[in-house]
């Protein structure tokens, strides 16, 4: 069986002390992420059909790989970052300014933080407990029965960044 590579679709959206990636894959396998000071690399299997997806993002700014996280769900790959410098913002995800097809912005949970007051600030303990605590698949509640109205039903490749960003700013 040849297997195809293909780089996965992402979101992403910038955080006051995080920036955080969702890659857009269902029923993916063989999940594999690396996190380095400059760089983050993703790969995995899609179940349905066997394609690889690989993807390697030179960062804007550096990270602390050691409290970077990444959570697998049924439809993505969410990938927490923990900026190296808190409170700087990052206007774009990558080191280079050329646009990536597989690649855009989450405008959906962009939020303007460099304005926020402390009690707004989301806490990366919250975060990091939130994703811990998450059990597996079968502890999600079920995404595809949630009314909707601005849901596109010919989108696959629906994520699950919405109902987790939710959850975590408390």
């Amino acid at each position: 069986m040849k297997i195809l590579l293909h780089p996965a679709t992402a979101k992403w959206y910038d955080r006051r002390d995080s920036v955080i990636i969702e890659f857009c894959v269902a029923d993916s396998k063989d999940v594999q992420v690396n996190f380095d000071k400059t760089k983050c690399g993703f790969s995995c299997l899609r179940g349905t059909d066997d394609v690889k997806h690989e993807n390697e993002i030179d960062l804007f700014e550096a990270i602390d790989e050691n409290e970077s996280k990444h959570k697998r769900t049924d439809r993505s790959v969410l990938c927490y970052l923990r900026k190296a410098q808190p409170g700087k913002a990052w206007p774009r995800l990558t080191k280079e300014k050329a646009k990536l097809t597989w690649l855009s912005v989450d405008f959906n949970n962009w939020k303007d933080w460099e304005d926020d007051s402390d009690e707004e600030i989301g806490n990366f303990d919250q975060f990091s407990d939130m994703m811990n605590n998450m059990g597996g698949e079968d502890d999600l509640p079920d995404l595809d029965s949630a009314d909707d109205e601005s849901a596109d039903s010919d989108d696959e490749s629906k994520c699950v960044l919405p109902f987790i960003t939710a959850q975590i700013q408390l």
